[in-house]
C-alpha cells in the first residue's frame, strides 16, 4: 500500500495527520510519500482539494464530489461529526482497510526531498510547467513547440518574439529557465536540452507525427511526449545491460510494447545539480528486470528502483502532460 500526503507548505495538520496514519497502520507497513504543493495547477494534478489531503494508492477515499483542488485549508469532521484539520484514526482505519498491507512491520516513511529517486524528474514536487509570469512559460512553451516542430533545439533568435511580449530579452528568460531546471544551456547559452527533449542524441529516439524525429532525456522523458503532444510517437531505444532493442509504440493514445516484458528502472546520484547530469542517465528502459537488476548492481552509486510499464507511463504522463497546456 503507498499512501501519500499532499500539504501546502508548514501545514499544520501535516504532523497530525502523519500521527494518525501511523497509528491507523498499527505496526503494518505502507510507504508514506510526503508532497508538497505549492500552485493551485499542481493541486489541479494531484487532485488535491484542500490541504492535507490523503491518497492510498493513489485515490483520495475521503473526496467530495464537486468539491474543487485547490492550495487551501481542508476540513475532515470524525465520527461525531466535529470538524478537524486531519481525517481521525478510525477514518484512516477505515480507508486502509482491504488494502495489501504487510503485518508487524514499521511505518516506511519518505519525502519527495533530495533524497527521492524521482525528485529531479517532477522538481521536488514542483512540477515540470514553467510558471506563467515574467514571460517564462511563454518561452518554455515556444522552446517545445520548436523541438516538437523540427525535432532540433530553437536558436536564441527564435524567441525573441515571445520574450519581448513580456518586456524581457532572451537571454534572461532562457538564464532563469536554466536556473530553474526547466531547461538547460551550454556555455554559449544555447540550449542543450530542455525536458523532455534532448537536442544531442541520446540512446532514446523519437518519431513524432509528419515524420519528425528527435531525442529524448531518458527513458520516463520519452514515454511522456505523447502525453505532451497528443500526437502519435514512437519510442526506440535499447537494453543498456544486452542491447536488446525496446519499442514503445503510441496509437491513439495507448502504449504497445516490444519487449512485452519491458521495464524502467528509475535512478538518481547523491549529488546536487539539474536532472540532466543527476539522473537522466540513470533513467533507462529494459528488456525485463532480468537485466534490470543486473545493471542496478552494476552502478551502486545510482539510488533506485525497476518499476512496472504502468508506472513508468503514470509518472510521464503527470510530469510532461500538462507542459503544452494553454490555461
Amino acid at each position: 500500500m503507498r499512501i501519500t500526503v499532499l500539504t501546502v507548505p508548514d501545514c499544520p495538520n501535516a504532523p497530525v495527520v502523519r500521527e494518525r496514519i501511523t497509528a491507523a497502520l498499527d505496526g503494518r507497513q505502507a510507504r508514506v510519500e510526503l508532497i508538497e504543493v505549492r500552485e493551485e495547477a499542481e493541486a489541479a494534478r494531484w487532485k488535491m482539494t484542500g490541504s492535507p489531503t490523503v491518497l492510498v494508492d493513489g485515490v483520495d477515499p475521503f473526496a467530495v464530489a464537486g468539491v474543487p483542488a485547490s492550495v487551501s485549508c481542508r476540513l475532515y469532521r470524525d465520527e461525531e461529526g466535529r470538524p478537524g484539520g486531519a481525517p481521525s484514526v478510525e477514518a484512516l482505519r477505515t480507508a486502509f482497510a482491504g488494502t495489501e498491507v504487510s503485518a508487524s512491520a514499521p511505518v516506511e516513511e519518505c519525502c519527495r526531498d533530495d533524497r527521492d529517486v524521482l525528485d529531479p524528474i517532477g522538481r521536488a514536487g514542483r512540477g515540470r510547467r514553467a510558471p506563467g509570469e515574467r514571460g517564462l512559460r511563454a518561452v518554455h512553451q515556444a522552446v517545445l513547440g520548436h523541438f516538437a516542430a523540427t525535432g532540433r533545439a530553437p536558436e536564441p533568435a527564435d524567441l525573441t518574439d515571445a520574450a519581448a511580449a513580456v518586456g524581457r530579452t532572451t537571454v534572461d528568460v532562457l538564464a532563469e529557465l536554466d536556473r530553474e531546471d526547466f531547461l538547460t544551456l551550454d556555455a554559449d547559452g544555447r540550449i542543450c536540452a530542455a525536458y523532455p527533449f534532448s537536442a544531442v542524441a541520446t540512446p532514446h529516439r523519437l518519431r513524432l507525427a509528419g515524420g519528425v524525429e528527435a531525442w529524448a532525456m531518458c527513458a520516463i522523458d520519452a514515454l511522456g511526449v505523447a502525453a505532451m503532444l497528443h500526437q502519435d510517437v514512437t519510442v526506440a531505444s535499447c537494453d543498456p545491460v544486452d542491447g536488446r532493442p525496446i519499442t514503445v509504440t503510441f496509437t491513439g493514445g495507448t502504449a504497445r510494447w516490444e519487449p512485452a516484458a519491458a521495464v524502467v528502472f528509475v535512478g538518481q546520484r547523491d549529488q546536487a545539480g539539474p536532472a540532466a547530469t543527476v539522473c537522466c542517465d540513470a533513467l533507462n528502459f529494459f528488456a525485463d528486470s532480468i537485466t534490470a537488476e543486473a545493471w542496478g548492481r552494476q552502478h551502486p552509486a545510482v539510488q533506485g528502483q525497476i518499476i512496472s510499464q504502468a508506472e513508468a507511463l503514470r509518472i510521464a504522463e503527470q510530469t510532461f502532460g500538462p507542459l503544452l497546456a494553454q490555461d
